[in-house]
């Protein structure tokens, strides 16, 4: 009688079911762990330019750059020297495709639902030595424009001119977004799907972008970094005269049902 030298047909289908079985039990588990890290990246590059705006702001007497009404002066521009347009250190792990790449190709995405997941630009900016993309962007109440120069006509005194100001840690500076700034008020209506609110109407919707499973990576003032929820958003104080009690929050009335389908699964604030 001859040995048998190999696994039966039987044996081979119970090893492969094995396989399968273990691999649909660890998969969930290793995208969720891959998401933990990408979000651990983001808030790691949101701290290290939390070190660039407080060396900013120390060469310049405590006070930040005049803002986008100015030649060169959006954030983007300022800190050139410290970013030095590295495509890495400008972008969110879970948001590096830009609207038009690098050969100048337009994917179409600028303006549509798919924000959350993609960069802006490439863009030729004033005083960069290259087209940049990214996707973070400033709080456009951090800045320190020059009398009658406010973005969108913003009261003056709602300016956080520099980095020590009493709120500065629920202060938002530089966070998730899908454009480079941006002057949130707490009546502005979220957005009726993630990632569609490129353009000057609602502009609390450029930061409510799902990047991290309904938060968002943030930078505040006092330079800390953690993710913050998409309807918390709305309690942030962003600029010296906003309402933390806005209606879209629970002190001023918000209920569930009043959110977008998209926004209604995530944590009340």
């Amino acid at each position: 009688m001859s040995k048998r030298r190999g696994f039966t047909l039987i044996e081979l289908l119970v090893v492969i079911a094995i396989i399968a079985l273990l691999m649909s039990i660890l998969m969930p588990a290793l995208s969720r762990v891959k998401a933990q890290a990408r979000t651990v990246a983001c808030l790691g590059k949101l701290k290290q330019w939390g070190l660039w705006f407080a060396m900013y702001a120390e060469d310049y007497n405590g006070r930040f750059w005049q803002g986008h009404t100015i030649s060169r002066q959006r954030a983007i521009q300022a800190l050139a020297s410290y970013h030095k347009c590295d495509d890495d250190i400008l972008t969110c792990p879970n948001a590096t495709k830009p609207w038009v790449d690098a050969l100048g190709v337009n994917s179409m995405m600028e303006g549509s639902y798919l924000g959350s997941v993609s960069a802006w630009g490439y863009y030729t900016l004033d005083g960069l030595p290259k087209p940049i993309k990214g996707s973070y962007g400033i709080n456009g109440y951090s800045n320190d424009p020059p009398k009658g120069s406010e973005g969108h006509s913003r009261p003056a005194e709602s300016f956080y001119r520099g980095p020590n100001v009493r709120e500065a840690s629920y202060a938002p500076l530089w966070m998730d977004a899908i454009r480079y700034n941006g002057y949130p008020l707490e009546t502005d209506t979220p957005p009726p799907n993630d990632g569609e609110r490129w353009n000057d109407n609602a502009q609390m919707g450029r930061y409510c972008v799902d990047r991290h499973s309904g938060f968002a990576g943030c930078l505040f003032l006092d330079y800390s970094a953690r993710k913050v929820g998409l309807k918390e958003l709305w309690t942030l104080k962003w600029h010296k005269l906003y309402n933390q009690a806005g209606p879209w929050t629970k002190a001023g009335g918000v209920t569930s049902a009043d959110w977008p389908d998209w926004l209604r699964p995530f944590k009340e604030y």
